[in-house]
């Protein structure tokens, strides 16, 4: 079986899961996500504004003690753009029914709350198949550094994520349950 195929089939069984811990409730998991991000106060923060069962990382966003932003799709197969976001900033519609913000600064992110469907141990994600957090890490790490942190459900955990040579690796990853210990 390919890697393509091996990452569909296990998207399918990761949104059904993440579906399901979106029903039980996310927890502590914002609050977790605020706390982690202490020690990185003063970096330009990324946040996403939570689609589907995506678990919410808005109050952590809010919370934040420095600039924040959040992913602009602005066009297929490129890296995305950062648009900088606060709490009740004008929205617009987004591709993929994400909203962004409607104006404002352009910002390179420090750090990066990055959604996902499943993640692995490795630190390794699989998202939604378009490669648009891949290309931005790596654009993003060639020109400083980053720290890409995966939030997450603790039911998205696969033993092992399919990977190809794009794919770009998570520094940590954090869940309702608290930060999973990374194998590398």
């Amino acid at each position: 079986m390919t890697v393509a195929a091996l990452k569909a089939e296990a998207r399918r069984a990761a949104g059904a899961a993440r579906a399901l811990a979106h029903k039980a409730g996310q927890g502590q998991a914002a609050e977790l996500l605020a706390d982690w991000l202490v020690p990185h106060r003063g970096r330009v923060l990324s946040g996403y504004m939570p689609i589907r069962s995506e678990i919410d990382p808005l109050p952590a966003m809010a919370a934040h003690d420095g600039p924040v932003c959040v992913p602009v799709i602005v066009a297929p197969g490129e890296p995305l753009r950062f648009r900088e976001w606060s709490p009740g900033c004008p929205m617009v519609d987004g591709p993929f029914g994400a909203r962004v913000p409607e104006d404002g600064a352009w910002l390179d992110p420090e750090v990066l709350i990055v959604p996902l469907l499943a993640f692995d141990r490795r630190g390794f994600r699989l998202g939604y198949g378009g490669g648009f957090y891949d290309r931005t890490l790596e654009r993003l790490r060639a020109r400083h550094p980053v720290t890409a942190v995966g939030f997450a459900f603790t039911a998205q955990e696969l033993p092992e994520v399919p990977v190809d040579a794009t794919d770009q690796p998570l520094d940590a990853i954090l869940t309702e349950i608290g930060p999973i210990p990374l194998r590398r």
